[in-house]
C-alpha cells in the first residue's frame, strides 16, 4: 500500500498484508513474565492522519467542505479582531504575551537540549542488560525506575527554580513527561526481550533432551521434516472443499475486547485473523477485503472448529514443531514463539539485541511515538515540501492560537470578585479554539513533520474524537500516542504482571493519569488545589453512566452532552485554579 503517493510498503510474510485501508500486521504471541498466558498485539499501518490533505479518504469525505469552512471562518475572525485592534488601540497585536513566553528563552532551549541529550544513558542501560551484566527483573527495573524519578525531580525542581512563567513551565514539564514515557518504553521493552531470551535457553535445552529419546537430534528433525510432508499432503487433498476464509479459527475463539481498539488480544484470535489473512490473500500478498470485515468475521461462532495444525505465520518457527512427539512439538513451539519476540516484524527483520545502538535510539527518540518497537513500518523517503507544508502549517496556526490568547482569554482572565457563570460564558469559547488549535498543531502539524524526517509511515495520531459518545472514547482517541503508551505500560502490564481486574486496571491507568495531570497543573500555576484530579476520577463513574441503555442507544445524545462537557470543562477549570 503506497503512503501518500510513495512507494510501496513491503509486504511481511506471515505478518503484515495489504487491504483496502492498509497495512494489517498481526504481532507475534508474547508472554507475561508473571503469566504464561499469551497475548498478542494487532496494529494497522501504514496510516494517515484525517486532517492530512494528502489521505485520499478524507478528500473523499462529504464533510470535507466543512474543514474549509472552519478555516475560512478563522481567517475572517482573524482579520475582523486585527482591524477592531488598529481601530481602538493603534496595533493589531500588543505582544504583551509574546514578552512573556520568550522569557529566558536561551535557558529554556539550553535546558531542554541538556534534558533530550540524557535520555542517550538509556542505551547504555540497555546494552549492560543485553550483555548480562544487570538482570532486569529486578534489579533492572528499580534502576530503571530511580532514573525516570530523577529525571522528573530534576525536571520540576529546576522550572521552580528559574521561576518560568506559566508558557515554560508548562512546555518543559510536559517534554519532561514525553521523555520519561519514552525511555520507559525503551528500557521495559530491552528489558523484557533480555528476560525472553533468558527463558527461551532452558527450553531448548530440554527440547535436546526430549530428542534423545528419538534417536538424536538429527534423527527427530528428519522425522519432523517427513511428518510436515505428510501434514502438507494431506492438506493439498482437502483444500478443494475449504471455505473462502481458509481454515475457521479455533473452537472458542474470543471476541475482541471492546475498548481496546484492537490492540491486546488474546492469542487464538491472532492466530486465527493470521490463517484467514493468508488464505484471502493472492500471490501479492493482497487481501480483497476490508480489515474490519476480515476481524469481525473472527467472532463468527458458526465458522469455528478445532484445529491442531501449526500457526504457518510464526517468524521462521523451528522445524521441530512438526514433531508427531506432542512434547517435543510442544517444546519447539515454546521455543519459536519465545524467540520469535526477539525478532522484528519486517523488512528489515531486526534481531534482539542488535537494536541496542546509539543510532537505533536517536531515530526512536525522533519518531513521534512513545511506545518502542524493534521496528516500525517506514517510508522510503522525506518529502522536502511535506515538511515545508507542515512547518508553515505550524506556525500560521500558533499565530492564530497566539491571537486568541492574547485577545479572548487574557484580558477575561478571571478573579475572585467576578462573577463565575459570566466568566465560564466569556471564556468557553475563546478557549474551544485555543484547544483546536493546540491539537491541530501538536497532532497534525508536529507530529506529521516528524514523522516525515524520520520515514515514519504510521501517522494515526488521532481518531475521529469529536465523534465521541463518551469520556472514555475520547481518551482513547484523541491523542493516540499517550493512549499506546498507557494500554501497554499501565492497562496491560498491570493486568499481567499484577494479575488485576480490567476494572482494577482502567482505576490505576486514570488514577495514574489524573497524578500526571495535576502535577502538570501544580507547576504551572504554582497551587495545589486538585481540582483537575477530581474531573479526572469523576470520569470512571461517568463512563459507567453512558453504559445505560438509553444513553447508550443515542449517540446523538452521547456526542452532545460530551461536547457541552468538553466546552465547559476548559473555563471550569482556568476559573477554578486562577480564581480560587
Amino acid at each position: 500500500m503506497s503512503v501518500d503517493g510513495q512507494a510501496s510498503q513491503p509486504i511481511i510474510k506471515g505478518d503484515g498484508f495489504k487491504t483496502s485501508d492498509g497495512t494489517l500486521y498481526v504481532s507475534k504471541p508474547f508472554k507475561s513474565r508473571s503469566s504464561k498466558k499469551l497475548r498478542a498485539l494487532i496494529t494497522f499501518a501504514p496510516r494517515q492522519s484525517a486532517f492530512d490533505i494528502n489521505n485520499e479518504n478524507s478528500v473523499a469525505n462529504e464533510f470535507r467542505g466543512f474543514f474549509s469552512l472552519f478555516w475560512t471562518s478563522i481567517f475572517i475572525f482573524t482579520v475582523r479582531t486585527y482591524v477592531r485592534s488598529i481601530e481602538t488601540n493603534g496595533h493589531a497585536l500588543n505582544l504583551a504575551f509574546a514578552t512573556m513566553f520568550s522569557k529566558d528563552a536561551i535557558t529554556l532551549a539550553l535546558s531542554d537540549a541538556v534534558l533530550v541529550g540524557s535520555t542517550s544513558i538509556c542505551v547504555l542501560f540497555a546494552k549492560a542488560i543485553s550483555a548480562g551484566w544487570i538482570r532486569y527483573y529486578w534489579t533492572g527495573v528499580i534502576i530503571q525506575h530511580i532514573f525516570q524519578t530523577t529525571v522528573l525531580v530534576i525536571a520540576v525542581g529546576w522550572t521552580f527554580n528559574r521561576q518560568w512563567p506559566w508558557v515554560q513551565s508548562g512546555f518543559f514539564t510536559l517534554h519532561s513527561l514525553v521523555m520519561i514515557m519514552k525511555i520507559h518504553s525503551y528500557m521495559a521493552v530491552n528489558g523484557y526481550l533480555q528476560s525472553v531470551s533468558e527463558q527461551s535457553q532452558p527450553i531448548l535445552d530440554q527440547l535436546r533432551q526430549a530428542t534423545d529419546s528419538e534417536g538424536g537430534w538429527d534423527r527427530a528433525m528428519l522425522i519432523a521434516k517427513e511428518h510436515r510432508a505428510e501434514l502438507d499432503a494431506a492438506s493439498a487433498i482437502g483444500s478443494s472443499g475449504s471455505s473462502p476464509f481458509g481454515e475457521a479459527s479455533p473452537a472458542g475463539t474470543p471476541a475482541i475486547p471492546d475498548g481496546v481498539q484492537a490492540s491486546y488480544v488474546d492469542p487464538d484470535t491472532a492466530k486465527a485473523l493470521r490463517k484467514r489473512l493468508a488464505s484471502m490473500s493472492d500471490a501479492n500478498g493482497v487481501v480483497n477485503a476490508d480489515t474490519k470485515r476480515v476481524v469481525e468475521s473472527l467472532n463468527d461462532p458458526s465458522a469455528n472448529k478445532k484445529t491442531d495444525e501449526p500457526v504457518p505465520s510464526l517468524a521462521n518457527p523451528h522445524p521441530l514443531i512438526d514433531h508427531p512427539n506432542e512434547k517435543i512439538s510442544n517444546l519447539a513451539r515454546d521455543y519459536s514463539e519465545l524467540q520469535g519476540e526477539l525478532v522484528s516484524t519486517g523488512p528489515l527483520y531486526i534481531v534482539w539485541p542488535k537494536n541496542i545502538t546509539f543510532k537505533n535510539f536517536a531515530v526512536y527518540m525522533l519518531i513521534p511515538t512513545l511506545v518502542y518497537e524493534l521496528e516500525y513500518p517506514r517510508t522510503n523517503r522525506i518529502r522536502p515540501l511535506y515538511v515545508f507544508e507542515k512547518t508553515v502549517a505550524t506556525f500560521g496556526t500558533f499565530v492564530l492560537l497566539y491571537t486568541v490568547t492574547e485577545s479572548f482569554i487574557l484580558p477575561y482572565t478571571p478573579t475572585y470578585d467576578q462573577s463565575f457563570f459570566r466568566s465560564l460564558l466569556d471564556l468557553a469559547l475563546p478557549f474551544m479554539m485555543a484547544y483546536l488549535l493546540l491539537f491541530y498543531i501538536i497532532f497534525e502539524c508536529i507530529c506529521n513533520a516528524f514523522a516525515e524526517l524520520s520515514c515514519f509511515a504510521d501517522r494515526q495520531f488521532y481518531e475521529d474524537w469529536w465523534n465521541s459518545t463518551s469520556q472514555a472514547e475520547f481518551s482513547r482517541k484523541w491523542n493516540k500516542p499517550v493512549h499506546s503508551f498507557l494500554l501497554r505500560h499501565v492497562y496491560a502490564s498491570t493486568m499481567t504482571s499484577y494479575k488485576l481486574s480490567k476494572q482494577s486496571a482502567m482505576f490505576v491507568t486514570f488514577f495514574l493519569s489524573a497524578c500526571i495531570h495535576e502535577l502538570v497543573m501544580v507547576i504551572v500555576t504554582k497551587k495545589f488545589r486538585f481540582y483537575l484530579f477530581a474531573l479526572q476520577l469523576i470520569q470512571i463513574p461517568l463512563i459507567a453512566l453512558n453504559s445505560v441503555p438509553f444513553i447508550k442507544r443515542s449517540k446523538l445524545l452521547g456526542n452532545l452532552i460530551f461536547w457541552v462537557g468538553l466546552y465547559a470543562g476548559f473555563p471550569l477549570l482556568c476559573v477554578a485554579y486562577v480564581a480560587y
